[in-house]
């Protein structure tokens, strides 16, 4: 019998009888598939009934118009099938807006194609593209509704709007192709307290999000809301790091306390997060509040679980806490898995990328540099090439840079321009007529929250040499795919690497398990390990290693590549038992 979920004045009820929806987030694409039993089984170990995750437009549908990617990563369905299987319910939050610190808010970035679209509003254009990914992806979602006797008990609509508009029409629209889709089960909105009257919708369940003062934004909601459940969508007992800054972390028995605080007031809740997972890849998003802050590839978040999947300090105090509210399962709690160590993996083989551009990418060609999203691009990189007119000193101004460029002429480093930093100039000696300039522009992860959405990514509008526009431009996307690094050529790597270049090395594993690769040393760039993308490294911090999920390893010889950005200061790397994911603050 499906166990449906209803909303009466006096709270939730599920077959009739009275519940309380104890809750907590796991994204199912941040975490590798093979160990998503895993985590699930530790959350209902942990006290939880019900699992929260969003879903990435922007990955299931990486092109306009395409079909529905469900594989690997991205298997919703089997995810669904898993927390089913461990007796979990699970709230669904398909966005189509997540903001969720991931890339675009997990809006796609070939909306960003058009050029006067407005995203999270009635524009015909983006209602067509959330009509279309609606009409591929609830197909795959419906036969896991409640109502079909599915684990799905509740779907969320849009996420936050409060914090972007007031436009109830939108909602309501976003709400109704749900509606048509055959979503038959439990709408609800979540916003922050002092967002909730512009995020609601009426006939809908609003939901609170906040880390402390529960009293107080419990209230708000109430206040709002004058009956029905009262839920927060989001308890945020930890937090998320950005590159340049320390790693975020929460104290346990405060985090314990606010919680508690929480399930006595008799409300629902979600744990944001209850295990955090990786940015893998690209996939990061980003912040800008007047300055850009990308954020950095590990999801740790501080959580319960950690981002190897292992208890922390939460788990045991949150474990306790739900004790004393709702039933906890009499068994064991989950132990630290087995981690891997390797020293001193030498990566003897290299690529300059600058030389082997053509082996990742087809330049176009145009009078002006063509932005990622003109190129049909979403992550990665462009390289951007033109002539230089005349020997002598010369400034190059660039109108925008999206969102760090590095400035070469005739192959030899002349400087790097940062939108962080909001650097437009680089000045420079051009050595003869006719020198090669280049300019390798990194996308370091789309804005993810407020009305800085619209992030197209590369170089925008003009490029200047002296104050004269600069003519006859390639552009080049570099999006740096597993596929894309196949085709790289090697060669025993003979003296330092001048520029950009992948450094690739081979160590063995007995037994693949969890471990960590450390980069201390290196500058910035990515790394992969057997074609698994593991994300961005950056000696800025906090972070110093990347997280590599045990699925990703095989007995025996095993592939390392290093994308480095700068000169290589060192030619090894290291796999160790232990995250570092930077110093936290004092």
């Amino acid at each position: 019998m499906p166990k449906e979920l209803r909303i009466e004045p006096d709270g939730f009820r599920l077959d009739g009888e009275p519940f309380r929806i104890i809750s907590g987030g796991l994204h199912y694409f941040r975490v590798h598939p093979e160990q998503w039993a895993d985590r699930l089984r530790k959350a209902r170990l942990m006290g939880l009934n019900t699992i929260d995750t969003y879903v990435p437009w922007n990955l299931h549908q990486p092109r306009k118009g395409g079909e529905l990617d469900l594989t690997g990563i991205l298997d919703l369905p089997r995810f669904l099938d898993l927390a089913a299987a461990e007796g979990l319910h699970v709230l669904l939050r398909p966005g189509p807006y997540i903001c969720a610190e991931w890339e675009g808010g997990g809006l796609p970035s070939w909306l960003l194609a058009e050029p006067d679209i407005r995203l999270r509003t009635n524009d015909p254009a983006y209602l067509a593209a959330v009509e279309h990914f609606f009409q591929a992806l609830l197909p795959a979602v419906t036969p896991h509704l409640a109502t079909s006797g599915g684990p799905v008990i509740a779907v969320q609509v849009e996420n936050e709007y409060g914090a972007y508009s007031d436009d109830t029409g939108h909602l309501r629209r976003i709400a109704d192709l749900l509606l048509a889709g055959g979503i038959d089960v439990p709408l609800f909105t979540c916003d922050q307290p002092g967002d909730l009257a512009r995020g609601a919708l009426p006939g809908v369940l609003a939901t609170v999000n906040l880390g402390s003062r529960a009293a107080t934004g419990l209230a708000a909601l109430r206040a709002h809301q004058p009956q029905g459940p009262l839920m927060v969508t989001e308890f945020w007992n930890g937090w998320f790091d950005r590159w340049g800054g320390v790693h975020v972390v929460r104290d346990a028995a405060g985090a314990a306390a606010e919680l508690d605080a929480i399930l006595a007031s008799g409300a629902s809740v979600n744990l944001y997060m209850f295990h955090g997972g990786t940015n893998f890849g690209f996939t990061n998003g980003a912040n800008d509040k007047h300055t850009y802050r990308p954020t950095v590839t590990s999801y740790d978040y501080d959580a319960p679980l950690d981002e190897a999947g292992d208890p922390t300090p939460k788990y045991a105090a949150f474990r306790e806490v739900i004790a004393r509210h709702a039933p906890v399962p009499d068994e064991p709690a989950p132990q630290p898995a087995k981690k891997l160590s390797a020293l001193g993996v030498t990566l003897d083989r290299t690529a300059p990328l600058l030389a082997q551009a053509p082996l990742l990418g087809q330049a176009v060609a145009g009078p002006r540099p063509l932005t990622m999203e003109e190129l049909g691009q979403d992550f990665g990189f462009v390289l951007y090439q033109a002539q230089l007119p005349a020997p002598g000193p010369a400034v190059l101004t660039l109108d925008a840079v999206r969102d760090r460029a590095q400035v070469f002429v005739d192959g030899q480093p002349a400087g790097v321009l940062e939108r962080e930093g909001h650097e437009p100039a680089l000045a420079f000696t051009v050595p003869r007529a006719g020198a090669r300039l280049e300019v390798l522009v990194e996308n370091q992860g789309r804005v993810n929250y407020g009305q800085a959405l619209h992030d197209r990514k590369g170089l925008l509008g003009e490029v200047r040499l002296d104050g004269e526009v600069l003519r006859g431009w390639t552009s080049r996307p570099l999006p740096l795919t597993p596929a894309d690094l196949e085709r790289l050529e090697f060669a025993a790597a003979v003296g330092p690497v001048v520029g950009p270049a992948f450094h690739r090395g081979v160590f063995d594993v007995e037994t693949p398990a969890d471990t960590h690769l450390d980069l201390a040393g290196w500058t910035k760039g990515n790394a992969w390990v057997n074609g698994f993308p593991l994300g961005r490294f950056w000696s800025r911090g906090p972070q110093t290693t990347l997280y590599v999920p045990a699925p990703v390893l095989r007995a025996g010889a095993n592939e390392v590549v290093v994308l480095e950005l700068h000169a290589a200061a060192r030619t090894t790397v290291a796999l160790r038992e232990s995250a570092d994911l930077g110093p936290v603050e004092e």
